[in-house]
């Protein structure tokens, strides 16, 4: 199998602008290109980030021709050699990349023929920039998927550490934002251990559907020459070539995939981040984060900022935005290649940035957050958040059926309000006014501990089953 080469991308040294390019288009055309149409139609500004691929999935095809007598073995070895010294030149920022030669393609064959001279002709041997691009892609998002899969995983570890420091905090749940029953922030914190879980569930199943690779489909129709499209297939890691040339070269379904997975996976984010707003506000004051991902004000000396969380939360946008683009795009195109996927690439590479840096934001902050017990575990008991646990005693202890429990709950939470108090804080005497049949036992049920404790089904907020969930959660996402 040929190596994939692991990068952090292509050297930032400017594009040379008037090296002079090979003859791409053969004797079809006598004049070159407006100059307008050079820089509309030149894409190496941003797909050189795909060199690497490029590079590999050249090799590939390269050995595959002498394999199968296509070219010489000679050839085929200079070509390999001169390709890695492509790699390192552009590694080591010594390329000098060429907008007039359009792409990545172009500009590595036409230095691999100043390199190795004509054997770099043979090279391009069975096979179009068609299904070149579409091979070299789907190497860059599938590596980009194991990446965003391992930073997944450090998100979750970190979520699941904090939710087993804090299985038995207190703190309100809300619907509609508004204080509803008591859980443990744990539980809270689990929540989003599992959407990511489904998130990284999500990329796997895109990564196994886009590992098949389109090489050897050519510009649409496959190939004339003895290929073995097996062969390239299994030497690139992909599980088999694509079963259709023009499937392979015409869709992106795969990247439509990969920005769907990312959109769902920035709205968990952004929830999150939402919510980590929310928290550290004054008004709420359930979270102090650290100086490393907060800021102050130009005026206000007093502020505080969460600028990291905000900043998550509105990058998101534009991960929705990619999405949205690239189908609009898509949405049109007749088979099979159209120039229009050539667009194809800058949204999955912003796409990717963004996804990188929010989780890689949101991992310092979760680490670093200090919570506020005792705030929280204040308005987990106010706003008569043991309504539920007041009604669940009265099916239990008195017997009496649910909407009967409602009801009397109902007017308990009333008459509370009318005194400007808390349910706990109503007397034996006052209650039994509304139902006489009530006990000083109606107390416990007032507990917010207790209350807590007490939802022990399978998922709830309980410390004994936040603490089974955590182990549960490390075997199933950490492999722990």
């Amino acid at each position: 199998m040929v190596k994939t080469s692991k990068n952090s991308g292509p050297s930032d040294k400017p594009l040379e602008n008037d090296t002079n390019a090979n003859d791409i288009w053969g004797g079809r055309f006598d004049g070159g290109p407006a100059e307008i149409m050079l820089k509309i139609n030149a894409s190496i500004d941003f797909d050189r980030r795909l060199f690497a691929q490029d590079i590999n999935a050249s090799k590939a095809h390269a050995i595959m021709l002498a394999s199968t007598g296509i070219i010489s073995q000679n050839d085929s070895d200079d070509i390999v050699m001169g390709l890695d010294t492509i790699f390192k030149e552009i590694k080591k920022g010594e390329f000098n990349f060429s907008q007039k030669l359009e792409d990545i393609h172009m500009n590595v064959e036409s230095r691999l023929g100043e390199l190795i001279g004509s054997a770099a002709g043979r090279l391009h041997t069975a096979r179009s920039r068609n299904d070149q691009v579409a091979t070299d892609l789907r190497l860059w998002v599938r590596e980009e998927i194991d990446k965003l899969d391992d930073s997944l995983k450090s998100l979750q570890s970190v979520l699941i550490d904090r939710a087993e420091d804090h299985a038995s905090t207190v703190m309100p749940g809300f619907t509609h934002l508004q204080t509803a029953q008591p859980v443990t922030l744990g539980h809270h914190l689990l929540a989003y251990v599992e959407m990511l879980g489904r998130d990284r569930g999500r990329l796997s199943d895109c990564r196994d559907r886009l590992n098949e690779s389109p090489l050897g489909a050519a510009a649409l129709g496959g190939t004339s020459f003895p290929i073995d499209r097996y062969m390239t297939a299994k030497e690139l890691g992909f599980s088999r070539p694509m079963a259709n040339s023009i499937d392979a070269v015409s869709d992106r379904d795969f990247v439509l995939e990969y920005l769907s997975i990312a959109a769902i996976l920035g709205v968990h984010m952004s929830r999150f981040a939402e919510e980590i707003v929310l928290w550290c506000s004054v008004q709420f004051s359930y979270v102090h984060l650290s100086d490393s991902f907060s800021t102050g004000s130009s005026i206000m000396p007093q502020k505080r900022n969460p600028d990291a969380a905000e900043l998550v939360r509105a990058k998101v946008g534009n991960i929705i935005g990619a999405l949205n683009t690239l189908l609009v795009v898509m949405k049109g195109l007749p088979l099979a290649y159209s120039k229009d996927m050539q667009e194809d690439k800058l949204p999955v590479f912003t796409v990717t940035d963004t996804l990188n840096l929010c989780l890689a934001a949101l991992i310092g902050m979760v680490g670093e957050m200090d919570f506020d017990k005792d705030r929280m575990q204040a308005d987990a008991i106010s706003g008569h958040a043991m309504a539920t646990d007041l009604a669940d005693w009265f099916v239990k202890d008195l017997n009496m059926p649910f909407r009967d429990a409602h009801h009397v709950t109902g007017l308990l939470v009333r008459l509370a309000e009318e005194k400007n108090v808390e349910l706990n804080q109503l007397s034996l005497d006052e209650m039994q006014s509304i139902s006489p049949g009530i006990t000083n036992e109606i107390y416990k049920a007032l507990r917010v501990t207790d209350a807590v404790s007490s939802r022990s089904s399978f998922g709830g907020t309980a410390p004994k089953m936040v603490l089974a969930a955590v182990l549960e959660a490390r075997k199933r996402y950490l492999n722990i």
